[in-house]
């Protein structure tokens, strides 16, 4: 089972200081008891912690001394202090200047639990989308360009790295905005044929005139106006990859030539009599999975049977919503440092309206908005008027769904993704969790042992 968090515990008082480590330990952290507050530094940078916890009133160097020297150097990682009754007013300052939270002694440890969880989460979304923002701008080969922490992602991220090492041709079904090229990427270039060529072809975007043109290419004087001969997209993938997006759309005749070629990896040029032969992979894209197009004899099953030596299935974003902040805030910080624009804050108001979205676009819809948001462009009634890191106006009902939801799905990943074990840690029956769980779309293939 994976750990609820790393925690790194600073406190001078060695018999609260042990209390409390052996309480987290038993609630499922990996925890550092730090006695010797000058000591905590060295902890902390070899330790990497996802929070550190940390007394106020400390001989030596005190909590605000460490707050301050962590900002320096380590300003994304949280910190909660623990505060005697008096020195509420010094805890709220602390606030001010950067703490996470904070604690007053003697505090409840299931309170203690419930504010490192929330931290923890905090954390491991920040590093996430640092992760992201990294791909998108340095660019990432392969699998790990597919962006999404649920577990629905890490699955295809999986399979797409397990069949990209694999020369078979593949079919990928995903609604519009999912990613389809993105994953045909993916596997072409985590595959041996990556230093070939990488061609797309949009099936729809193509005129039926041209099509067979298009695809084989032609010979000089094979109709009026071919005054030179010509490759085709198939011969400009040899030795590489063509992915054939929206695969649906490819014209009634044409299908027969298509299957002969994938049976026979050989092409002919219009107005030649000679084959070429060519060494491809087809990676192929389709909206559905066909089978109303096969039952009405728009598109021939021999050649689906052909096309799908395997297949792979893109969620849409609304079966995936736990993704939905995490992919918002990376398309957007990249957006805002693109354009020289500050890092916009997405709070709970705003994740919590984000999450009840249907997101019909999927991806490419939520990034657009994101972008557009970042700089303060957007005319969708969810964002319009609101600055980028501005409180908005949600509901409370909205504010409690948001709350609910970082802590299930935190949860969920604290217990391997079993909702029983994740309904005894949250105190909750296993049919309520099983009802928030789908309602919130953080279901996304976990198991239910």
């Amino acid at each position: 089972m994976n750990r609820r968090g790393k925690v790194v515990l600073v406190d001078d008082d060695a018999d609260l200081l042990k209390a409390a480590s052996d309480w987290l330990d038993v609630s499922g952290f990996d925890v550092v008891p730090v006695a010797d507050p000058e000591r905590a530094a060295e902890q902390i940078t070899a330790f990497d912690p996802d929070v550190v916890v940390t007394d106020i009133r400390m001989p030596g160097k005190d909590g605000m001394t460490l707050l301050s020297d962590i900002a320096a150097v380590m300003p994304d990682l949280p910190v909660v202090l623990m505060t005697g009754h008096g020195d509420i007013a010094l805890a709220v300052s602390a606030m001010r200047r950067g703490a996470e939270d904070f604690i007053e002694k003697p505090y409840d440890a299931d309170h203690l639990v419930s504010v490192l969880d929330r931290a923890v989460g905090k954390r491991r979304m920040g590093r996430e989308i640092e992760r992201l923002q990294r791909l998108l701008s340095e660019g990432d080969h392969g699998a790990g360009r597919i962006l999404g922490d649920s577990p629905a992602m890490q699955l295809l991220r999986e399979r797409v790295a397990t069949l990209a090492a694999i020369d078979i041709d593949v079919l990928i079904i995903g609604e519009t905005g999912t990613g389809k090229e993105l994953v045909a990427r993916a596997l072409h270039d985590g595959s041996h044929r990556r230093d070939g060529p990488f061609v797309a072809v949009n099936c729809a975007a193509v005129p039926d005139s041209i099509f067979e043109s298009e695809i084989f290419g032609h010979a000089r004087g094979a109709f009026t106006g071919a005054q030179k001969e010509r490759k085709g997209k198939f011969e400009f993938a040899d030795r590489g990859t063509i992915f054939l997006d929206e695969i649906e759309s490819m014209p009634s005749g044409l299908q027969a030539k298509i299957l002969r070629v994938l049976q026979e990896r050989q092409i002919e040029r219009l107005g030649e009599n000679g084959p070429r032969d060519i060494d491809i992979r087809v990676v192929a894209a389709a909206k559905s999975d066909l089978s109303v197009d096969i039952s009405t004899g728009r598109f021939r099953q021999d050649l689906f049977y052909r096309l799908a030596g395997t297949d792979i299935r893109i969620p849409p974003l609304r079966e995936r919503k736990s993704d939905v902040p995490l992919l918002f805030s990376a398309y957007a910080r990249l957006a805002a440092k693109r354009h020289g624009r500050p890092d916009p804050e997405i709070d709970t108001e705003l994740q919590a309206e984000l999450l009840a979205q249907d997101w019909p676009g999927n991806v490419r819809e939520l990034k657009a908005r994101a972008e557009r948001f970042a700089l303060g462009i957007d005319d969708h009634p969810m964002t319009a008027g609101r600055k980028p890191g501005a409180s908005g106006a949600a509901s409370l009902p909205d504010k409690v769904a948001a709350f609910e939801m970082a802590e299930i799905r935190a949860a969920m990943q604290a217990c391997d993704g079993r909702s029983a074990a994740a309904a005894e840690l949250l105190g909750i029956p296993r049919r309520t969790l099983n009802e928030k769980l789908a309602r919130f779309g953080l279901r996304d293939g976990t198991g239910d042992g």
